[in-house]
């Protein structure tokens, strides 16, 4: 496996933000069952769901936690053509309060409008292991990816602050990388959240994730880029990853 292609495989799972979840089904033993779910990335880069209790597919996760996530490029004319990826995982519910309120206030930044139904009804986290994924990046571009997940350094408060000052202080520059990006313009966009090699915004419901040029470690590394793609007049190409 190619750094290359663990890369690409993860920069899929950051721009992507649902996917096809497949559990083994209580009611059909031995069936596959599959379902659609939103998701974003927790701390440590794993997929984190909000499913009801009451959904087949949290019946099933509480009898065998083994199951899939599929994620492909979205609007694919051919979607043989494109990167898809498939992630193997252990699924394991968020019990503790803590775990449950940092998950929590991550999801809503990306989900705002689940707040309301996972207050007033049963929706609980889960967050997806990841044990092993299949990349596909094209014809011919095939790969079993032992590592695809990578932590945020930025995760909790540090995030916050930052998404936070850049959606009540920057509108101007977050509405300069939408123009760049050319991402749609029919909602404002807000910033959701920040890892290491890009950020999310939100656009109406949707979500969009835009590389930084180079991998940032440090508040101030963001911060510098921040201010490089305000001023720039196409988006940067961002260093190629190593084969």
């Amino acid at each position: 496996m190619s750094v290359k292609a663990g890369k690409h495989a993860r920069e899929l799972l950051l721009k992507e933000y649902r996917g096809a979840l497949s559990t083994l089904s209580k009611a059909m033993p031995g069936y596959p069952f599959g379902s659609v779910v939103p998701y974003c990335l927790d701390a440590q880069g794993h997929p984190l769901i909000l499913i009801s209790r009451i959904a087949q597919h949290t019946h099933n996760l509480h009898v065998e936690p083994k199951c899939s996530l599929l994620v492909g490029e979205r609007g694919a004319e051919d979607v043989q053509a494109v990167g898809r990826l498939t992630v193997l995982a252990q699924a394991r519910q968020l019990t503790d309060d803590a775990a449950i309120a940092a998950a929590a206030e991550r999801y809503y930044r990306y989900f705002p409008e689940s707040q309301g139904y996972h207050q007033a009804h049963d929706f609980d986290f889960w967050v997806l292991e990841p044990v092993r994924s299949r990349f596909i990046g094209g014809f011919g571009a095939i790969h079993w990816v032992d590592q695809v997940t990578l932590a945020n350094p930025f995760a909790g408060e540090g995030e916050l602050s930052m998404v936070e000052h850049m959606n009540s202080d920057h509108a101007n520059a977050i509405a300069h990388y939408v123009e760049l990006a050319g991402l749609p313009t029919h909602a404002p966009a807000q910033m959701a959240g920040i890892d290491s090699e890009g950020f999310h915004l939100r656009i109406g419901q949707g979500l969009h994730w835009l590389p930084f040029p180079t991998s940032c470690n440090t508040a101030l590394e963001v911060r510098q880029a921040l201010v490089v793609l305000a001023r720039a007049e196409v988006w940067p190409q961002a260093a190629p990853a190593s084969a």
